[in-house]
């Protein structure tokens, strides 16, 4: 497995996330446990600073899953907001956690139950709050 890449995020997302697993009974402990993990290693900036090419919560981004090539495009949602629609992929699934704070070219990549590994890759981010002056998502 690679080395993690460094990840970027802002202090407001920081925070909704650390009172989200604070607060969350997860259905599976590893993500949460991952999730974590990747936030004691992020990178914390404040919103208005935030670059327009990493990937914060509720940005929409394009992604590609390795090995199989299948390609994505999501928004990036807490559990509250997924409401059924088939376009968003809650923080809290895997593929979610891995994405926060990656940036257009990076790929990260991770172990899955019964050996293996899985990984991601951004392609794109078509919409990010930040970048919008959205400071209030």
């Amino acid at each position: 497995m690679t080395p993690s890449p460094t990840i970027t995020i802002s202090s407001l997302d920081l925070a909704r996330l650390e009172a989200l697993l604070d607060s969350h009974e997860a259905d599976d402990a590893s993500t949460t446990e991952a999730l974590w993990a990747e936030l004691d290693r992020a990178r914390v900036l404040e919103p208005e600073e935030m670059p327009p090419d990493v990937v914060t919560m509720n940005s929409r981004v394009r992604f590609r899953m390795e090995p199989t090539g299948g390609e994505f495009e999501r928004s990036l949602a807490y559990p509250r907001d997924l409401d059924g629609a088939p376009d968003r992929i809650s923080i809290l699934a895997p593929v979610g956690a891995a994405l926060l704070g990656l940036s257009v070219g990076q790929r990260i990549e991770w172990s899955v139950p019964g050996g293996g590994t899985v990984g991601v890759r951004i392609l794109d981010i078509p919409y990010q709050p930040e970048a919008n002056g959205r400071f209030d998502l």
